[in-house]
């Protein structure tokens, strides 16, 4: 396999930063003396704008807009088993974006506000649902949803709802932290076995294939998310483990008390695995400037 070579080689260290799943991209350019009043609004709400708290389910509206957000709700929590038309493996929204996007596994919150917005692995802009239906075909593994399906349309504004009052256009979420290590540790496999059996296997399975979306993914295996995904990179997975894992104590290891080596060790152990392959991931990053631990070959390399 490409990614168990690259993992044996190491990754080529510093590895770059990923930005993770659904975060959006700010501009590298400085803002002219003519930037819309739009981004300018946006600019100073952000300042002020440090934590967001979303509004409640408990407070979504009456009629067929309350209706459409509860259906999203619930298509975040069983996305496998409420599309199964849509979702390959085992896995929902939730099994990464805990809470349904509302958690600080790997918060949606405000994620409507960044979008459409140029997106490096496409190459281009990207609108929310192009970026929902990027998840289907890669961290679901499976087919895109309709655009103008009542299911894209319930995720959108159960997404829409969760960004309440988080200003159109705005640059920065200062309350997401993004599931990233800048610098990667090259990774030892066999201390990655030893912490997964010892933490994570009682929730995830020995053998990796989970025991149900929320209370714990399949990581590899047929039933898990492809090559392609954002978990697919060691910098993506190795952060989210070092921030998130494990969600209450197992083995002697408490939530976020894992070095940068350990969570290392797991990821690469975890990505070491055989797990779906993606059809159309030699076209990522058509642009060229790909991170340094894409684990396959892409087009851009060789052009």
């Amino acid at each position: 396999m490409e990614l168990l070579a690259k993992l044996k080689k190491g990754y080529g260290i510093p590895v770059l930063a990923a930005a993770f799943l659904l975060s959006g991209c700010g501009s590298e350019n400085p803002a002219s003396s003519e930037e819309p009043q739009q981004n300018k609004t946006a600019s100073v709400e952000q300042t002020a704008m440090k934590t967001y708290e979303p509004p409640s389910m408990e407070k979504v509206p009456e009629g067929p807009l309350g209706e459409s957000i509860k259906l999203g709700y619930k298509l975040m929590n069983e996305t496998n088993t409420a599309l199964p038309n849509n979702v390959g493996n085992n896995l929902a929204c939730s099994s990464c974006h805990g809470a349904a996007g509302t958690d600080a596994t790997s918060p949606l919150t405000g994620v409507t506000a960044v979008y459409p917005t140029f997106n490096p692995r496409a190459g281009k802009v990207l609108t929310i649902e192009d970026r929902i239906n990027g998840c289907f075909k890669r961290s679901m593994n499976g087919h895109p949803l309709e655009a103008a399906s009542d299911e894209m349309r319930a995720m959108v504004a159960y997404l829409n709802y969760i960004s309440t009052n988080v200003p159109i256009g705005i640059k920065e979420r200062p309350w997401i932290i993004k599931n990233s290590l800048q610098t990667v540790p090259t990774p030892d496999l066999a201390n990655g076995e030893k912490l997964y059996q010892q933490s994570c296997s009682a929730c995830h399975g020995a053998d990796g294939s989970g025991t149900g979306p929320t209370s714990g993914p399949a990581l590899w295996g047929e039933k898990s998310f492809n090559i392609g995904a954002g978990m697919g990179r060691i910098s993506t997975t190795a952060g989210y483990i070092k921030r998130n894992m494990p969600l209450g104590e197992m083995g002697g290891v408490k939530q976020g008390s894992l070095t940068d080596q350990q969570a290392a060790d797991l990821a690469g152990f975890i990505l070491s695995k055989d797990r779906p392959d993606f059809a159309e991931k030699a076209n990522d990053w058509p642009l060229g400037n790909a991170p340094a631990d894409v684990p396959y070959e892409l087009k851009s390399k060789n052009q």
